[in-house]
């Protein structure tokens, strides 16, 4: 049995000190380099990708009979693949077979298997990003960060705030209470941690690990066993991560069980079943609205969300009219918008704003937007490294539909590699409209506003009624920006001022931010504060007099 605790302590004690601070910090470099992850790096990720490609994938001693897998890359590549089925009773079994053992092994030996998991996933980052490059359809150098060195932190960010709350207290005390001339009671008090039982993590397509590690980690560290249920397009990313854990746990002497894959086929999916089933008992979500209300609706788990939101942008003035317009064209086209952080309306006084270049109306802003969308995009290459394609088919018609809720200030046109949409922007007038639901994908409105605290206050109301889990101001007030803060933030949603350069609004940094706030309909947990790990678990008490 090796001590993978003791091993990555260091790693652990830097998590743990970054959890405080929120200052930068990684373990995991974003940059694809070979001088960072070794000169062959790059060549053996691509090797092990093309190996996995029209073969079963193989999960030894995992639960299941036959195989299942339709993955087809939005590049244009048929995946191939095929990966163990099981029914959900099979899976829950199973789970449920690994839950004593995995409890009982104890804190250090699940943190220590688990920092060691992590550790060879990003030595595996090279082959995880061609994984999440054909499965969601980013470009590689985002599917590289996002589906390896970005999931990494954060899953790392949630196996130390799960040991954090699991060690914050003592495990035993001798409980003294003076009683006067009397003897004085003394108890002898132990605390046994208590995982909740089975967990489910339903994947997402656009970002399987980076929305599913959080979770995933959170509750494999509390001793929760979990399973994995990936979305039927995005099948591979979790597949690999499940394949990695089970062989660390066995390393560690832990049932492997304790993490088992549920793939499945589109239109044949098991989610409902295992969601309804009473067994379980938490859920990791990211996804629409309208299923994470079906989940409510049909499970008696303790239910963690990431759902739809309607992202903003307000713009009163800037310093800086051209960093602003070149920071949004690149928000807006970044994964042809298919993020939860995207931006979506855009509200902009009417009467226009003032700028470093002299006054701008509200045409000159839009102009100079979708001009900056345009220089952005106006390489081909480039425009698909960074728009990558699109994953679901149905974000087209969306884009579609679009066109038809306003006039059309910039249209989206494909990128010319895969399936591809560049930034739609359309003008959306009056009080509602098309502006006041989410339209996932490359579709933004620019909204007309009577005034800058006009927009400011359209923008913090559509947070509240409809969630938001990013918002942007730019301007140049500080009185505003301070009151603009505060109807921000009694909306529940985080805010970005005056970014331009290299910094967006879609970012969203492990051990630094918290990613969604739980505090408006965007989504009840936040990744990843004590709220999101400590429920996974609970401390049971057993106490005695203390003999002699």
């Amino acid at each position: 049995m090796t001590d993978f605790f003791t091993h990555h302590r260091a790693l652990l004690d830097d998590a743990l000190t970054a959890l405080t601070t929120r200052k930068f910090w990684t373990p995991f470099p974003e940059i694809p380099s070979g001088k960072l992850y070794g000169e062959t790096a790059r060549g053996d990720g691509e090797s092990a990708w093309q190996a996995l490609l029209g073969k079963p994938f193989d999960l030894p001693d995992h639960p299941g009979i036959g195989r299942v897998g339709a993955e087809v890359s939005p590049w244009g590549l048929d995946l191939g693949i095929t990966y163990p089925a099981a029914d959900p009773d099979t899976l829950i079994a199973a789970a449920e077979g690994a839950a004593s053992a995995f409890a009982e092994a104890g804190v250090e030996r699940r943190v220590g298997a688990l920092l060691e998991a992590l550790v060879r996933l990003n030595r595996m980052s090279f082959l995880l990003g061609h994984a999440t490059m054909h499965t969601t359809g980013q470009a590689f150098a985002m599917a590289f960060q996002a589906g390896g060195p970005h999931a990494q932190d954060r899953g790392l960010e949630a196996v130390a705030v799960a040991y954090a709350e699991l060690t914050r207290y003592a495990r035993d005390a001798v409980w003294e209470k003076p009683q006067g001339k009397h003897a004085p009671l003394v108890i002898e008090k132990h605390w046994t941690l208590v995982p909740r039982g089975p967990a489910l993590t339903i994947g997402c397509n656009t970002f399987p690990t980076w929305n599913g590690y959080p979770g995933l980690f959170a509750s494999l560290a509390t001793g929760n066993p979990v399973i994995v249920k990936p979305h039927p397009r995005a099948i591979l990313p979790l597949a690999l991560t499940v394949r990695v854990l089970r062989e660390v746990l066995a390393e560690a002497g832990l049932p492997a069980d304790a993490v088992v894959l549920a793939a499945d086929a589109p239109g044949e999916e098991i989610t409902k079943t295992l969601v309804a089933d009473d067994r379980i008992a938490m859920i990791d979500y990211t996804g629409s609205t309208a299923f994470a209300d079906w989940i409510r609706a049909n499970t008696s788990a303790l239910v963690f969300t990431e759902e739809a939101g309607v992202n903003s942008v307000t713009i009163t003035g800037t310093d800086d009219f051209d960093g602003m317009c070149a920071n949004l064209a690149f928000s807006l086209s970044l994964y042809s918008g298919q993020m939860c952080t995207s931006p979506q309306n855009l509200y902009v006084p009417k009467d226009g704003i003032e700028t470093d270049a002299g006054h701008k109306s509200f045409d000159a802003v839009a102009e100079g937007i979708k001009a900056a969308i345009d220089a952005l995009l106006s390489d081909p290459d480039r425009a698909a490294g960074v728009c990558g394609t699109i994953v679901n088919p149905d974000t087209l018609k969306r884009v579609e539909a679009a066109r038809g809720a306003g006039r059309v200030l910039r249209d989206s046109a494909e990128t010319g590699k895969g399936r591809s949409a560049t930034p739609l922007m359309c003008l959306a007038e009056g009080e509602s409209g098309p502006q006041d639901d989410e339209c996932f994908g490359p579709v933004s409105f620019v909204v007309p506003c009577d005034s800058a605290e006009d927009a400011i206050a359209r923008a913090a109301n559509i947070a509240r009624r409809k969630g938001a889990i990013t918002a942007a101001l730019y301007a140049t007030d500080e009185a505003l920006i301070d009151r603009a803060a505060r109807a921000f933030a009694q909306a529940g949603v985080n805010l970005s001022v005056n970014l331009t350069g290299n910094i967006y609004v879609n970012q969203s940094a492990a051990f630094s931010d918290f990613h969604v706030t739980g505090a408006n309909p965007a989504g009840n947990a936040s990744l990843t504060d004590t709220a999101f790990v400590a429920p996974r678990f609970r401390r049971v008490m057993i106490r005695r007099p203390k003999t002699a």
